[in-house]
C-alpha cells in the first residue's frame, strides 16, 4: 500500500527537529535568556531544514513565521498581538522589496533578448581565441549583474545556454567526450564569473541585502552601506578577480582549441537571426541605464535629488509595466521574485529577533574567548575567523542558510578581536558571495552548469578551491588596498 502524499521529506525533517530538541532541551548557557535560546532552537531547525532540504525554502520559512507568532517566542509576556507583528515586521524591509523588484526587473533581460544580444556582442568581438570568448562571457556576466539579482538566472538562464552554443559549435561536447577542445574551460568560466560578479553589487545576488543588513545589526546603523559604496568598494578588486580568473582557469584545464575565428561569426549569426534591436529591447536598455544612473547616486551629485535604491527599483518595474515590456502576469508568474520575499523576510526576522534578545552577542563573546586565548593579533584573528567562515560552505547548500547562521556572529567577534571594523566586513561580504566557488551544491548556478557535464565532480571542486584561494587574496590584499585608499579603514 503506497504511503499517503506528505508535503516534506521525512528524514531531513526529523533531522531538523531532532536538532531543534536538542538545543532546546539543553540547559540554557550561562549569560543567555531562555527565550533567546528557545529561539536559538527555533533558528537551528529551520536551518537544518533547508540545508536538508525538507520543504522549499519559501515553505520552511512560512511555518517558522507560523511559529514565531504562535509560541510569542519574540515576545516577554507571549502577547498574541504582538507576537504576530514580530513574525510579520520584515515584510517592510526596504531591502528585502529592493531584490525582489529587481528580480522582476531582471525578467525583461530574458524577454526581450537583451542579455543575450549583449553576450553574443562581445563574443563577436573578442571571440577570436577561447581565452577571448572566456573573457566576453564574464564581462557580459559583469554587465547583467547589477540588475540580475538571481545569480542562477543571471549564470544559468542567460549566460550558460550562450556558452554551450558556442562549445557545440566547435562539436565540444560531454556527449562525444570532446569536452576538453573548449567546452570544459567555458564553462568554468561561465560559472566562476557568478561569484565574482555577485560579490559587486548589492543586487546581483539575493542574500546581500541580508548581509548589509547583519553589518547594520552587529555594529550599528553607521555601517549600513548603501548601493554606490558596496559598489564602489567592490569596484577594483572585482574588476582584478575577473582579469586573472579566466587565466587561471586556462592554466588549469586548458582548451584543446586556442584559436576560434569561427566563434565570431557564430556570435554575428546568431545577432543576425535576432535581428535589429526590438523596441522592447530598446527600452530595456534605457531603463536599464536608468537605474544604474539611479543607483550610483547620479541624481543627487548633479541635481541634489536623491532618491532611494529601492525606489529606484520599482521606478524602474513600474516604467516596463507602463511601456508593456513587462505584463502583470510577467510580474505574477516571477516566481522566484515572491519566492524570495517570503523567506528573505523570515529569515531576517529571526536572525534580527537573535540579535535583539542577546543571543549572537553572546555567541560572537564566546567565539572573542576561544580566540583571544592563541595570543594573536587583532588583524589574524579577524583573517583565521574570516577564513573559517568561508570553508564552512563545504556544509552549505543555501549561501543564505550559510549567512543567516553564521555571518552576524563572526562579524561581531572579529571586531572585538580587533579586526579594523570595515576592512573586515567588507572582507565579509565578498567572502559570502566567493564561497559560492567551492561546490557543485554551492548556490542555484553550480547543479546548473556542473549538470551539464562538462567537468567531473573533481575538476570542479579543483578549480573551485583554487579560484577561492585567488578571489579571497585579491579582495584582501588589492581590495584592502582600495579600500584604505578610499578612507573606509
Amino acid at each position: 500500500m503506497n504511503n499517503p502524499k506528505i508535503g516534506f521529506k521525512p528524514i531531513p525533517m526529523a533531522i531538523a527537529l531532532a536538532l531543534a530538541a536538542i538545543i532546546y532541551f539543553i540547559p540554557t548557557p550561562d549569560g543567555v535568556t531562555d527565550q533567546a535560546w528557545s529561539l536559538l532552537a527555533l533558528f537551528v531547525g529551520v536551518i537544518a531544514a533547508i540545508i536538508g532540504k525538507a520543504m522549499p525554502i519559501g515553505a520552511i520559512s512560512i511555518i517558522a513565521i507560523m511559529l514565531v507568532a504562535i509560541t510569542g517566542i519574540t515576545t516577554e509576556d507571549g502577547n498574541a498581538k504582538q507576537a504576530m507583528e514580530d513574525a510579520l515586521s520584515n515584510f517592510s524591509s526596504s531591502l528585502i522589496w529592493l531584490i525582489g523588484i529587481s528580480i522582476m526587473i531582471s525578467r525583461g533581460l530574458l524577454k526581450t533578448g537583451l542579455g543575450r544580444r549583449i553576450g553574443y556582442l562581445f563574443i563577436a568581438v573578442w571571440g577570436k581565441k577561447t581565452i577571448g570568448i572566456g573573457y566576453s562571457l564574464a564581462l557580459s556576466e559583469l554587465i547583467l549583474a547589477p540588475v540580475t539579482p538571481s545569480n542562477t538566472a543571471r549564470g544559468g538562464a542567460i549566460m550558460h545556454p550562450i556558452m554551450r552554443s558556442i562549445a557545440d559549435s566547435y562539436d565540444s561536447t560531454p556527449d562525444k567526450n570532446t569536452e576538453g577542445l573548449m567546452g570544459k574551460y567555458l564553462s568554468l568560466v561561465n560559472y566562476h564569473s557568478n561569484p565574482i560578479s555577485s560579490a559587486m553589487f548589492i543586487t546581483a545576488t539575493a542574500p546581500n541585502p541580508l548581509v548589509v543588513n547583519l553589518i547594520a545589526e552587529s555594529l550599528g546603523s553607521e555601517f549600513r552601506l548603501s548601493w554606490s559604496q558596496w559598489a564602489i568598494a567592490m569596484l577594483v578588486p572585482g574588476l582584478v578577480a575577473f582579469i586573472l580568473m579566466p587565466i587561471v582557469l586556462y592554466f588549469l584545464y586548458p582548451p584543446k582549441i586556442k584559436n576560434t575565428p569561427n566563434a565570431v561569426q557564430f556570435a554575428k549569426d546568431e545577432l543576425v537571426k535576432m535581428g535589429k534591436m526590438s523596441r522592447d529591447e530598446i527600452i530595456m536598455f534605457f531603463i536599464f541605464g536608468i537605474l544604474l544612473l539611479c543607483w550610483a547616486g547620479v541624481p543627487n551629485f548633479l541635481f541634489g535629488f536623491s532618491i532611494d535604491a529601492t525606489a529606484t527599483a520599482f521606478l524602474g518595474l513600474s516604467l516596463l509595466l507602463l511601456t508593456g515590456v513587462l505584463t502583470w502576469e510577467d510580474v505574477i508568474n516571477e516566481k522566484s521574485a515572491w519566492d524570495t520575499i517570503v523567506w528573505f523576510s523570515a529569515l531576517i526576522m529571526l536572525a534580527t529577533f537573535l540579535n535583539k534578545l542577546g543571543l549572537i552577542a553572546w555567541f560572537s563573546q564566546s567565539l572573542e574567548v576561544g580566540i583571544s586565548g592563541l595570543g594573536l593579533n587583532g588583524m589574524t584573528a579577524g583573517l583565521l575567523l574570516l577564513v573559517a567562515y568561508m570553508y564552512a560552505h563545504y556544509m552549505f547548500a543555501s549561501t543564505t542558510a550559510h549567512i543567516t547562521a553564521m555571518f552576524g556572529a563572526f562579524l561581531t567577534a572579529g571586531i572585538a578581536l580587533g579586526a579594523p571594523p570595515m576592512f573586515f566586513a567588507l572582507s565579509m561580504a565578498a567572502a559570502s558571495s566567493l564561497m559560492m566557488t567551492l561546490t557543485h551544491y554551492a548556490t542555484g548556478t553550480s547543479p546548473v552548469i556542473y549538470g551539464s557535464g562538462y567537468t567531473t565532480l573533481g575538476e570542479w571542486w579543483k578549480a573551485g578551491f583554487v579560484m577561492s584561494v585567488v578571489n579571497i587574496l585579491v579582495f584582501l590584499i588589492i581590495g584592502g588596498a582600495w579600500w584604505k585608499v578610499l578612507g573606509y579603514w
